[in-house]
C-alpha cells in the first residue's frame, strides 16, 4: 500500500497540472498541445531514441573501420545493454529523490529537476559538484559536435562556403533554441527528428548495398591499438545520452513509468545503426579511416541530398537536446529559472551558446571529437557516476528497506544488482576510460598536428580547401 501512495503522489502533480491547463481550452489551443505539450510515455520514448542517434549515425561506419566489422557490432550491442542499464538507475535516483522532496512537501511545478540536484539530495554537495562538473562539460562538447556535424553535412550540397564558415551560420541558427522552454515542448520535435535518423539509416544501408564494393576494396580493421579504443569509445559515446535522461523523466506526467523505455529506445536505434554501419563498412572498408562522416563517399544524388537537409534540421533538434539542461542550469544560477516570461528566460539563455560556437570553431574534428568526450566525459557521466551514486545511496540496511523501487526479481535481488554496477564501472574505467582515453587523446592530437586548430575545412577534397 506504502509504494501504492508514493506513485500517486509523484505522478499527482502533472496530472493535476494538466487538468487544470487544459479544462477550458478552444480547439485550436488544443491541436497547439498535442504537436507541443507532450509527456506520455511515447514522448519520452521519441526523445531518447532520436537523442541517442543523431550525428554518431554517420560516424559508426567510420568506428567499424577502425575496430572490424565483429568487434563493431560486438560493442554496440554491449554498450546498447550497459547504457540501458545506468539509465534505469538513473530513474530510480530519481524516482528516490523526488519522491523523498515530495514527502516533505516540496512543489517541482516551477522547477525541473536535474541530475546533480539528484545527487546533491541523495548524497550530498561533493556529488553534486562533481555531477555538475561532468555532466555541463559533457552537453557542452555534445552541443559542440552537433554545430561541428551541421557544417560537416551541409559542405557535401554546397561546398561554396568552407566548413568554418557555416559554422558560423549554423551556431547563430542553433541559438534560435533559447526559445523552447523544457522538454515538455519537444514532443513534434523529437516525433519528427527520429523519422529523419530512420531515413538516413535505411538511406546509408541500402545506398551502400547497391552501390556495391569499390574497387580493391580492404578491410584491414583492426590495425592498431589506437584506433581499435578510439573506435570502441565511439560506440560508448553512441549509447551515452544519459546527460539529459532526468530533465526528459520529469518532463513526463508519470516519471516512475520511465524504467524500461531507454532499453526499448536502444533496441530501436539498434536496428538502424548495426545495419547501416556494416552496409557503409562492406563497400567502402579502409577508404573510411579518412572520412569520419560517411555521408562523403555515397554518391551525390537526390536521396543522398535528402539524408543531409534531415540530418541538418534533426542536428538542430538535438543542439536543442543538449543545450536546454545547460539553460536550466544557467537560469538557476542567474536566479531566473522560474519565471514564466518566455522571452526573458530566452535573452537570459545567450550566454550559453557563444562558448559553445567557439570551441566547434577551434576544434572542428568530427569523428576524432567523438571518442574523446566519449572516454573521458561520457564514461563517467554515464557509467561509473550513476553506477557508484546507486551503490552508495543504497548501501544501508534501512535504504534498501525504505527504497521506492526495488531491484529486478531477475537479478536475483541487491546482490546482483551490486554485482552488475561493479561489472559495468571496471569495464567501462578500464576499456573506455582508460585504454579509450589513450587511444582517443593520441588521435585526436594527431588531427590537431595534421589540420591546425581553427582549421577552415576538416577533411575537405584538397581543391576545395
Amino acid at each position: 500500500m506504502a509504494s501504492e501512495k508514493v506513485e500517486t503522489v509523484i505522478a499527482g502533480n502533472y496530472v493535476e497540472m494538466e487538468r487544470e491547463e487544459g479544462s477550458s481550452k478552444s480547439t485550436k489551443s488544443k491541436f497547439s498541445n498535442f504537436l507541443w505539450h507532450g509527456g506520455s510515455v511515447y514522448d519520452a520514448w521519441f526523445s531518447c531514441a532520436s537523442n541517442q542517434v543523431a550525428q554518431v549515425l554517420l560516424t559508426l561506419p567510420y568506428s567499424f573501420s577502425q575496430l572490424g566489422l565483429l568487434s563493431g557490432i560486438l560493442f554496440q550491442l554491449l554498450y546498447g545493454l550497459m547504457g540501458s542499464w545506468t539509465a534505469y538507475l538513473i530513474s530510480v535516483l530519481y524516482v528516490e529523490y523526488r519522491t523523498r522532496k515530495e514527502r516533505e512537501k516540496v512543489d517541482f511545478r516551477n522547477h525541473v529537476i536535474q541530475w546533480f540536484e539528484v545527487l546533491d539530495g541523495l548524497l550530498g554537495k561533493y556529488w553534486r559538484n562533481i555531477g555538475l562538473l561532468f555532466n555541463c562539460t559533457f552537453l557542452v562538447f555534445g552541443s559542440v559536435i552537433q554545430l561541428i556535424a551541421c557544417a560537416s553535412n551541409i559542405y557535401y550540397i554546397n561546398d561554396n562556403l568552407d566548413k568554418r564558415t557555416w559554422t558560423y551560420i549554423f551556431g547563430a541558427c542553433c541559438a534560435t533554441t533559447v526559445f523552447v522552454p523544457s522538454f515538455h515542448n519537444y514532443r513534434i520535435w523529437s516525433f519528427l527528428g527520429l523519422m529523419m535518423t530512420s531515413y538516413t539509416a535505411w538511406y546509408m544501408t541500402i545506398a551502400s548495398l547497391i552501390h556495391g564494393q569499390i574497387e580493391e576494396v580492404k578491410h584491414s580493421g583492426p590495425t592498431t591499438m589506437v584506433l581499435y579504443f578510439t573506435g570502441a569509445t565511439n560506440i560508448l559515446y553512441t549509447f551515452g545520452g544519459h546527460a539529459v535522461t532526468v530533465e526528459i523523466m520529469h518532463a513526463m506526467w508519470k516519471p516512475q513509468k520511465f524504467k524500461l523505455i531507454y532499453l526499448i529506445a536502444t533496441l530501436y536505434v539498434l536496428t538502424l545503426t548495426l545495419p547501416s554501419a556494416s552496409a557503409v563498412y562492406w563497400a567502402f572498408g579502409d577508404l573510411l579511416l579518412t572520412h569520419s562522416n560517411a555521408l562523403s563517399l555515397l554518391p551525390k544524388n537526390g536521396y543522398r541530398d535528402t539524408a543531409v537537409i534531415l540530418m541538418l534540421i534533426h542536428q538542430f533538434i538535438t543542439f536543442g537536446f543538449a543545450c536546454t539542461p545547460l539553460y536550466f542550469v544557467w537560469e538557476k544560477f542567474i536566479r531566473v529559472h522560474d519565471t514564466k516570461s518566455v522571452l526573458k528566460r530566452a535573452l537570459a539563455r545567450l550566454p550559453v551558446v557563444i562558448p559553445i560556437w567557439f570551441l566547434a570553431i577551434i576544434f572542428p574534428f568530427f569523428g576524432p571529437i567523438n571518442s574523446t568526450v566519449g572516454s573521458l566525459l561520457v564514461s563517467f557521466t554515464v557509467y561509473i557516476i550513476p553506477s557508484l551514486a546507486h551503490m552508495i545511496t543504497f548501501s544501508s540496511a534501512s535504504a534498501r528497506e525504505n527504497a521506492v523501487e526495488r531491484p529486478p526479481p531477475f537479478l536475483g535481488g541487491w546482490v546482483g544488482l551490486y554485482c552488475v554496477n561493479i561489472f559495468v564501472m571496471v569495464w567501462v574505467f578500464i576499456v573506455g576510460f582508460g585504454f579509450g582515453g589513450w587511444a582517443s587523446m593520441l588521435n585526436f592530437i594527431r588531427q590537431i598536428d595534421s589540420f591546425g586548430l581553427f582549421t577552415k575545412c576538416y577533411q575537405c577534397p584538397p581543391h576545395k580547401a
